[in-house]
């Protein structure tokens, strides 16, 4: 059955690979699975045919076959748990790897969207020069325990698995703000996720899409 994924048409990130897609077109470069990407723009994410594939007017969407999920932690699931290459064999490493699925999406990645909306979608309120640097604190302890964690470690726990995915995903939109820079462990450990040719595939294809030279 063909994959079809939904991605933004004119992406903010312009093609830096920050759009939740790149994270889904990662995970099925990984497992080596063929998919279609169907391009929406703003006003179509909010038509009743996008919400009927995602309640929220977002992006993206998964389909193949009858099946049809929103979410990418979700997705991302879904794909490594039929595909060989995202999750360990070992039950108890595998729920690890969940684990840190979790981890990336529900406890790192909060305080990082904070300070992108308040950096971006409240420039110019009255609070925000004070919010930032509460923001960055709150991030920074985060990145901190993070760090501590994966010590010397190539990878969250043994080898690369989704949950390597979604932190490294996640991580990523650290990169402008350089608080990322203030850990050299974890921006090594952002640089290997990103060498993954898996990734670098993932990349250039959201990057085609800016460009306008989609295939």
């Amino acid at each position: 059955m063909t994959i079809t994924i939904t991605a933004f048409e004119t992406s903010p990130d312009g093609g830096k690979g920050l759009a939740r897609d790149t994270r889904v077109r990662w995970a099925l470069e990984e497992a080596g699975l063929p998919y279609g990407v169907r391009l929406v723009s703003f006003q179509a994410m909010k038509e009743p045919a996008h919400l009927a594939l995602h309640p929220f007017g977002q992006i993206p969407t998964y389909e193949e076959g009858g099946l049809a999920l929103f979410e990418t932690g979700a997705i991302v699931f879904h794909i490594a748990e039929r595909h060989a290459g995202l999750l360990p064999h070992d039950p108890d490493a595998r729920t690890r790897a969940i684990m840190w699925m979790f981890a990336a999406l529900s406890t790192v990645e909060p305080p990082i969207l904070e300070l992108v909306t308040a950096k971006f979608v409240e420039a110019g309120k009255p609070w925000t020069p004070d919010r930032l640097p509460l923001i960055a604190d709150r991030i920074r302890a985060r990145l901190g325990q993070l760090s501590v964690r994966l010590g010397d470690a190539d990878w969250l726990d043994g080898a690369f698995s989704a949950g390597d995915l979604l932190m490294v995903s996640v991580l990523l939109r650290l990169k402008p703000s350089g608080l990322l820079g203030e850990f050299p462990s974890l921006a090594a450990y952002v640089a290997r996720g990103e060498a993954r040719p898996g990734y670098q595939r993932a990349y250039a294809a959201q990057a085609a899409v800016a460009a306008g030279v989609q295939a």
